[in-house]
């Protein structure tokens, strides 16, 4: 069972919130990830090396949060979030991800976070989508296999 941490999931949502902002102020540029990561290829000099910064950033960031995550949430919680998966369930879903994305025109950041702020009908019903499959699948997953 997992448990839900309203301070973490505030700061997270507040700092993803802010850099989707500051993106927007600075570049006009939407953040979503698999639109910047699209953007890189094929190579367009002009906008390269704002989405360059941007995605070498990201893992970064989750290097700084593996490293400080566990002490801010040992505060909140006994237990440490753990993953769970094998590193080739992983690659898999981050293939299943990918052509999602590809399929849906855009991935969750770009359509719940950017594209719900602008009040997007194409990103309200991909948002929907996206709810509606995670609930199923986690039904899916922890009831029936």
């Amino acid at each position: 069972m997992t448990e839900f941490t309203p301070l973490s999931a505030s700061i997270g949502g507040a700092l993803i919130g802010l850099s989707a902002g500051l993106l927007w102020l600075a570049n006009g540029r939407t953040a979503g990830i698999s639109g910047i990561f699209g953007g890189v290829m094929p190579l367009r000099p002009g906008d390269l090396a704002w989405r360059l910064v941007f995605l070498v950033a990201l893992p970064i960031g989750a290097i700084i949060g593996a490293g400080i995550g566990p002490a801010v949430l040992s505060e909140i919680s006994d237990a440490p979030p753990q993953l769970g998966l094998s590193p080739l369930v992983a690659i898999a879903a981050g293939l299943l991800v990918g052509a999602g994305t590809r399929i849906g025109g855009g991935c969750t950041s770009g359509h719940g976070i950017c594209g719900l702020a602008r009040f997007s009908v194409r990103s309200l019903v991909a948002v929907l989508t996206f709810m509606a499959t995670a609930i199923v699948t986690v039904y899916v997953v922890r009831h029936v296999l």
